[in-house]
């Protein structure tokens, strides 16, 4: 993982599955962001993770926190799959150029051609507070990154 807990979390600016751009220093000085990079929408550890985060939002907003899922999927895919699944939070898409955020997190694995399960809690200055690396067939728990958040 390229990115360490210290460090200047990267910006990024990215379109959501609504079309709408949204950058992560918009969140600077306001709220801290879980930013959960998966592989791809629709497979079936992505669609329990992102649901499992669905069902436990007010764990977040509870938290002056935002949460930000970043695949290299299409806008389109991201808005049928948000649609499908009930997910109301912003899925990125870090589609064109292809991986640039992913690869600027270090968790975009070329030989697959998808991020893999890197995650980052970013305190509200933003610098990384937290990051886990989880491969591609394992799920993350849900609690780590809630129990990060409690350190802030």
């Amino acid at each position: 993982m390229a990115i360490q807990v210290g460090d200047k979390a990267p910006d990024f600016e990215l379109k959501d599955n609504h079309g709408a751009t949204v950058k992560l220093s918009d969140f600077r000085g306001s709220k801290n962001v879980v930013l959960l990079f998966y592989p791809f929408a629709f497979t079936g550890v992505c669609t329990g993770e992102l649901c499992e985060v669905r069902d436990n939002l007010p764990q977040f907003s509870d938290r002056d926190t935002q949460v930000l899922a970043v695949s290299n999927d299409s806008i389109h895919t991201l808005r049928v799959f948000a649609e499908q699944e009930g997910l109301e939070y912003p899925l990125l898409s870090d589609f064109w150029p292809h991986g640039e955020v992913s690869r600027a997190y270090g968790v975009f694995a070329e030989d697959k051609g998808c991020a893999v399960r890197g995650t980052f809690v970013i305190d509200k200055e933003g610098v990384v507070r937290w990051a886990v690396e989880n491969a591609l067939p394992d799920a993350r728990d849900l609690n780590e990154y809630v129990t990060a958040l409690d350190t802030l």
